[in-house]
């Protein structure tokens, strides 16, 4: 994870279909993209390779991640020293330039100009996915709006290895990447969010872990959470319960070293009130058999027709 500034977002690669052929986003009609490393000796493609790299370790590199970095021409990257460990580590040799938010206004034109010329450009990102929080965005949607080729190397990614280790539901999930550094524009944001009935995902320093965390516990309630610290590496940490409860411990233990990545579960049931959901029942009574009642007040509350019925059956017998 890295943080960074005004070069930040996602991009979507959409696929239409013309005639009965899938039309690929670089329009290359084809039955998959080339398998580089079915095909070693395949030369690539021109265009920009969007390629994920390991978040620690270095082991979790895909294999056609590693065929893309050697095919292309060169590679773009935000520190030539991080990325270097691991193309000296795979023994890859393409050259490396920087391309990140303090040059980027200056590279990409350099860029564009390449993939013109038909040059294949791999971009990679410190750790995790490009684009993720990282720079790129601006350089994919200019290659798009020139219909120059651009394809994706999917691969390791922080803000989903934590989700899935968090013991959160991950079927509805909120990417946010990092939150405002200023309290007051970090609490208009979580604001914004407070009725979201989904899990949240959240990068953080370790400096203002501690404060993110009981800035989210005062807006978002006491819910379930979970820290993960150091992902692929040797002293991984999750660290699971109520915000509250992190909150305390990250306050009290100081700030971590390095970037956090904190899940936040979505918003619990509240109990109901038995005898407003009583009064619900003995009105469906006077008009509808034991069953409709139960589900037109299941229908109203969300609650098990089931477990309603058993209650709606009780209220019927103290009446008789």
């Amino acid at each position: 994870m890295r943080r960074t500034g005004r070069d930040t977002g996602a991009a979507k690669a959409i696929s239409g279909r013309i005639g009965s052929e899938r039309c690929e986003p670089s329009r290359r009609r084809a039955a998959s993209k080339p398998d580089p490393v079915a095909s070693p000796e395949a030369t690539l493609a021109s265009g920009l390779y969007l390629v994920a790299t390991p978040i620690g370790n270095l082991g979790d590199v895909t294999l056609r991640a590693l065929a893309v970095l050697r095919g292309v021409d060169r590679i773009f990257c935000e520190d030539s020293r991080v990325t270097a460990r691991l193309l000296a580590r795979y023994d890859i040799a393409a050259p490396l330039e920087l391309y990140h938010d303090h040059n980027a206004e200056r590279a990409r034109p350099a860029i564009l100009a390449a993939l013109r010329r038909g040059e294949r450009v791999a971009l990679v990102s410190d750790a995790g996915t490009p684009l993720v929080c990282d720079p790129g965005y601006k350089l994919v949607r200019a290659a798009i709006a020139e219909d120059l080729p651009v394809t994706a190397i999917p691969g390791p990614s922080a803000a989903l290895t934590a989700l899935i280790l968090s013991g959160l539901p991950p079927d509805a999930f909120l990417f946010a990447g990092f939150l405002p550094p200023r309290r007051a524009a970090r609490r208009r944001a979580l604001e914004g969010w407070s009725a979201l009935k989904a899990s949240m995902v959240f990068f953080e320093g370790g400096s203002r872990l501690a404060g993110c965390l009981g800035d989210i516990t005062e807006l978002l309630g006491n819910r379930r959470a979970a820290v993960a610290r150091e992902l692929t590496k040797l002293h991984e940490e999750i660290r699971r319960g109520r915000l509250a409860e992190l909150a305390s411990h990250y306050r009290d233990a100081g700030p971590p070293r390095g970037e956090a990545v904190i899940v936040v579960g979505p918003p619990e049931p509240t109990a109901p009130d038995q005898a407003a959901v009583d009064s619900r029942l003995r009105a469906a009574l006077t008009t509808l058999g034991l069953r409709d009642a139960a589900a037109t007040v299941a229908a109203e509350t969300g609650l098990p027709r089931s477990e309603l019925y058993r209650r709606a059956l009780a209220i019927r017998s103290e009446t008789e």
